[in-house]
């Protein structure tokens, strides 16, 4: 800019300079409450659509059977209207289009009102009830069958009562395996996405993956039931402080809790296969190597028995093809990160049900440690209305300075608490989420303080980024002031902000326009394929009638300030760049 300025005051008289004009940035009004910041990129025509979907979500028995609705409206009036009036209401409120070149327009406006994008394809397969339970239940248990063992944690295991995993879920997409070639189609889905991303977000895209979607569910229930067996295992020997990944032993804590037992071959052969950082303290388990190809996990899981030092197999049995099973799964997700990184795309990898997420965040900590070591590029989710998710961050972040990479978080309320009380209270476990809706809010505001306020105090802060995907304005005004405290500036790349398209609107815009890194989650896919997408929003909406009331009204200002200005003709255009 200062080279522009001397250009200027030494041009000859005459000639003109051109200089590009510096984005625009607006106030940010920390109550929401401005109509005309929240809408001034829609046109009149989509904030009349936005308060006819909100109403119609308001009305309960419309939402209840929705499903059946679109159905028989799709019978009556035949494909190619039923989809111009689904593009007309929910499919135009909720999703940016059937493919990437149909979605580029969205995302282009999105962008010149500073706000990035999170894609999603968003098609699922619509299995009757019936359908979903089979298909889990047999993907779930092992060839060698679902035997009762010593130490069995009965969480991990499958329950015909809720295989079916949409059960209670109202705002959480679920794929149920069938078999591994349709795990390849959904790698091949994640792959077309990346290329979307790159294609049209110019490096400031992110794209969200569900493992579940790439490989065998049993895998992730013995997986995780391992990862459980083994904290409770370090839990003897800590002396029930720490779990395998915070606890502060050495090998030779190790062996001194042995004894005579560690003279034994085969515990010697475990010890050696033993990982531990640079100031020597053991991880246990080699899990760096769980991503090597020829790692067994039936050999790896394995742990010496402190009174008999025979070993003790942590792991249900697993068929050699299981094994290979698993080796695809992680194929896959490690092809897609590679992929990913090679176009500068960032990944999110989802949260899912309790059961599997032990897991799913051990899997996604080893892709970090692999590709996040100068950037970052792979990020985990952790909802907050569970009870020890503050636990796992705190786990997690001291996991990520020993090893000295990035961390990358996003944080949810989450998707699945009906799911999983009734699960609990079904199974007999204890339940894993928070007891009240102010205690999840706690949880939350509980998790934001612990990882920004680590931001400026330790030597790895500069590689700690976390996304807060809330609809609440509340938890959204705690971040902005814990950023103010921590002098955390918008333009740090340290806080994003998260929020579905077609809704909460008056949060996005106002964080993107105002300079604060902002994101929509934006689905895309063909509109009949997309139906459960739409259903779950709808229902989705209607489970938070307090906010919509807000965003209805500001959104019925917005039009009668336009049609009373004579602006009801109105056309966006924005010259915001994004954070």
């Amino acid at each position: 800019m200062a080279l522009l300025r001397r250009l200027a005051v030494n041009a000859p008289r005459g000639v003109r300079v051109l200089s590009t004009p510096p984005p625009s940035r607006d106030e940010l009004d920390l109550s929401f409450n401005s109509p005309k910041d929240a809408f001034k990129s829609k046109k009149t025509s989509e904030l009349v659509r936005a308060y006819l979907v909100y109403q119609i979500c308001s009305i309960n028995w419309i939402v209840e059977n929705n499903d059946m609705l679109m159905k028989s409206l799709r019978q009556m009036v035949g494909q190619r209207l039923f989809e111009a009036i689904m593009k007309a209401t929910f499919y135009g409120q909720f999703v940016a289009g059937e493919d990437q070149n149909k979605i580029r327009p969205t995302l282009e406006r999105l962008r010149s009102f500073g706000v990035k994008s999170i894609l999603d394809y968003s098609v699922e397969e619509d299995l009757s009830q019936e359908e979903a339970e089979k298909r889990e239940v047999s993907a779930s248990i092992s060839t060698f069958g679902d035997t009762q063992e010593e130490g069995q944690l009965k969480q991990y295991h499958v329950e015909q009562r809720f295989a079916d995993r949409r059960y209670k879920v109202t705002s959480a997409r679920t794929y149920f395996y069938l078999n591994e070639a349709a795990c390849e189609k959904n790698m091949e889905a994640f792959m077309r996405s990346i290329d979307a991303v790159a294609e049209t977000t110019k490096s400031t895209g992110l794209m969200a993956v569900k493992l579940t979607a790439l490989g065998r569910p049993q895998l992730l229930l013995q997986l995780s039931e391992v990862i459980m067996r083994a904290r409770s295992y370090m839990h003897q020997i800590a002396g029930g402080t720490g779990n395998v990944l915070t606890h502060h032993k050495t090998i030779e804590d190790l062996q001194r809790y042995l004894g005579d037992l560690s003279s034994k071959p085969e515990v010697q052969e475990f010890m050696k296969k033993i990982t531990s950082d640079k100031e020597g303290i053991v991880h246990l388990f080699p899990w760096s190597n769980i991503l090597d190809k020829d790692m067994g996990l039936s050999d790896s899981f394995r742990v010496p028995d402190p009174k008999t030092g025979q070993m003790r197999r942590l792991i249900s049995q697993i068929s050699p093809k299981e094994e290979e099973m698993f080796r695809n799964m992680l194929r896959r997700l490690n092809h897609i990160i590679h992929v990913a990184n090679e176009s500068d795309v960032r990944i999110m990898i989802d949260a899912e049900q309790t059961y599997f997420q032990p897991a799913i965040s051990r899997i996604c900590l080893e892709m970090m440690r692999r590709y996040n070591k100068d950037k970052f590029l792979v990020f985990n989710t952790y909802q907050t209305y569970l009870k020890n998710t503050y636990n796992e961050i705190v786990t997690d972040l001291e996991q990520a300075q020993r090893q000295n990479f990035y961390w990358g978080a996003k944080l949810v309320r989450g998707a699945y608490i009906e799911q999983e009380r009734a699960r609990a209270a079904a199974m007999g476990y204890e339940d894993p989420t928070c007891d009240s809706v102010g205690a999840t809010s706690a949880s939350f505001h509980r998790c934001l303080k612990e990882i920004l306020g680590r931001v400026k105090t330790e030597p790895n802060g500069d590689r700690l980024g976390i996304m807060v995907a809330s609809h609440n304005e509340d938890t959204v005004r705690y971040a902005i002031q814990l950023m103010k405290e921590h002098d955390i500036k918008p333009g740090d790349k340290v806080v994003c902000f998260g929020q579905l398209l077609g809704m909460c609107d008056h949060i996005t815009f106002p964080l993107g326009q105002a300079g604060y890194s902002a994101y929509k989650y934006v689905p895309y896919g063909p509109v009949v394929e997309v139906l459960p997408y739409l259903s779950r929003r709808a229902n989705e909406n209607r489970g938070f009638l307090v906010k919509i009331k807000k965003e209805k009204g500001l959104l019925l200002k917005e039009i009668f300030r336009r049609l009373f200005t004579g602006q009801i003709f109105y056309k966006p255009s924005g010259n915001y760049t994004p954070v």
